[in-house]
């Protein structure tokens, strides 16, 4: 079983395979098997993007500790971004 990969990780393998796939030298079952594990690693990237933003959610909290809501009563994030390499 391959061990799961933190967020960063993730997304650099997800890069690797795009950049593969798009060489376009390789067989289409590998092309297939590639876009396979693309998929389960956007998965683990939206599971770690959707924690983070729970923490955030949970951590932007006024002085009587109630969670900040904005003009729609959802509670007040900051947006989260991630760094891209050039």
């Amino acid at each position: 079983m391959m061990q799961k990969l933190n967020f960063e990780d993730s997304l650099k393998r997800l890069e690797e395979i795009v950049d593969i796939i798009n060489e376009g030298k390789i067989s289409l079952d590998h092309s297939l098997s590639l876009f396979e594990e693309a998929g389960a690693l956007i998965k683990d990237c939206n599971h770690y993007l959707n924690n983070a933003e729970q923490k955030i959610e949970m951590m932007i909290k006024n002085r009587e500790k109630e969670l900040v809501l904005d003009d729609l009563d959802n509670p007040q994030t900051t947006p989260f971004t991630v760094p891209t390499q050039n």
